[in-house]
């Protein structure tokens, strides 16, 4: 096998002292160093060293193939790096990597915490709204951020989402010469002078958070009263049976109610949506819950909006079921697919029952009930009965 020609170097804040020999042989090596700006400062690239370009790309490193090349990140190049982004376009002989202790790692070390039950996120240029699933209170956090302004701008979002008690550790420059650790709450922020490779750590304080079962609350979504209610959601996402990195189709989908808990779940999901009205709510749905790099939405009416798409692993319709939508996904998806089909009129239970007797798979009725204030007394007030059908291409 031919030598590799990249090496990705993880670099901590000490600079070359505390790179391992092949990483300093690497870069001895290389004809062109690529990195940001203070990483080029830091292993004293000179001539060599070219800084990313901004927005962001990997394109000239791989107009060097064939050259000495090395590329310089910030502690572990494959955790919120650009290892990761590079490595997609290479194949495995190419490169080699020698990465350093993370910031999360340096931040852990420093608490004591066990890092294995932290939140670790990178919020350089990710909205604080990533934060939404996994906030709850004595939850642990570590966050990577864009700049010293951005550790007050977290403050602040934790304030307001009612988290003002939680405790944050400031981390600044960790693993260097310059390194400075303070302690603040979220609502008593009053640090003006935080620079940047900055890292806050957090023991949240204040409301327990999002359950992580199926079912959340219909008031969570925005919605004009056209959303899967939150029990026939609840049995709805366990006939999905969403799994981790999973694609949904969420066909007629609202307020996105169903891809919302799919991707908390773990998932992937595309909200197809003919209204454009009701596309406003599923949006504001995503960026509530942080869900924007998971979570596309999709104008259009299906079967047309469905061309050009990824396959899916499972289909939801909601709304706008009938006869030719469900021949076409039929034809259309792989074998395994799963596919769920609520209906509440005559007209789409017949033609589930129809599908049911073709196609086989689970049918189900659901009929709920709420109590409700009936004279000075409460009764049950019905709602209209749901038909699931539930089957695997």
């Amino acid at each position: 096998m031919a030598e590799p020609w990249l090496t990705v170097i993880g670099i901590g804040e000490d600079g070359m002292a505390g790179l391992s020999d092949a990483s300093r042989a690497a870069l001895d090596r290389a004809e062109i160093v690529f990195g940001g700006p203070r990483h080029l400062t830091l292993a004293d690239a000179g001539k060599r060293g070219r800084a990313w370009p901004v927005p962001f790309s990997v394109e000239p490193v791989l107009a060097e193939r064939g050259r000495r090349v090395a590329v310089l990140a910030s502690g572990d190049p494959f955790w919120f790096g650009a290892g990761a982004s590079l490595a997609l376009h290479l194949e495995p002989g190419e490169w080699v990597a020698y990465p350093s202790p993370s910031t999360f790692s340096l931040a852990a070390a420093q608490l004591g915490w066990r890092l294995e039950e932290v939140v670790c996120l990178g919020l350089h240029a990710a909205p604080f709204e990533r934060l939404v699933p996994v906030l709850g209170a004595g939850r642990r956090a570590i966050c990577l951020l864009r700049d010293g302004a951005a550790a007050g701008a977290l403050a602040a979002w934790l304030t307001t989402q009612g988290y003002g008690a939680s405790v944050l550790q400031v981390m600044e420059a960790l693993g260097g010469p310059n390194e400075r650790v303070r302690t603040v709450t979220a609502a008593g922020f009053d640090l003006g002078d935080v620079a940047a490779p900055v890292a806050v750590a957090a023991v949240m304080a204040g409301p327990s958070g999002l359950s992580r079962a199926s079912g959340l609350a219909d008031s969570h979504f925005a919605h004009d009263g056209q959303i899967t209610k939150r029990p026939v959601r609840a049995l709805t996402l366990s006939a999905l049976a969403p799994r981790a990195g999973e694609l949904l189709w969420d066909i007629g989908a609202g307020s996105g109610s169903v891809s919302v808990e799919w991707c908390l779940a773990g998932g992937r999901a595309m909200a197809i949506e003919a209204r454009a009205d009701r596309a406003v709510n599923i949006r504001a749905n995503v960026r509530k819950f942080g869900l924007d790099h998971v979570l596309q939405v999709v104008e259009g009416k299906a079967p047309d909006a469905l061309s050009g798409l990824s396959l899916p692993d499972a289909v939801f319709i909601g709304g706008g079921g009938n006869q030719a939508l469900l021949e076409k996904l039929w034809a259309l998806l792989p074998a395994g697919t799963r596919l769920v089909v609520n209906g509440v009129t005559l007209e789409t239970e017949m033609l589930l029952a129809q599908w049911h007797a073709l196609h086989g798979g689970e049918l189900l009725r659901i009929e709920l009930a709420t109590a409700a204030p009936l004279g000075g007394m409460r009764g049950w007030s019905p709602a209209r009965p749901v038909v699931q059908l539930s089957a695997v291409r």
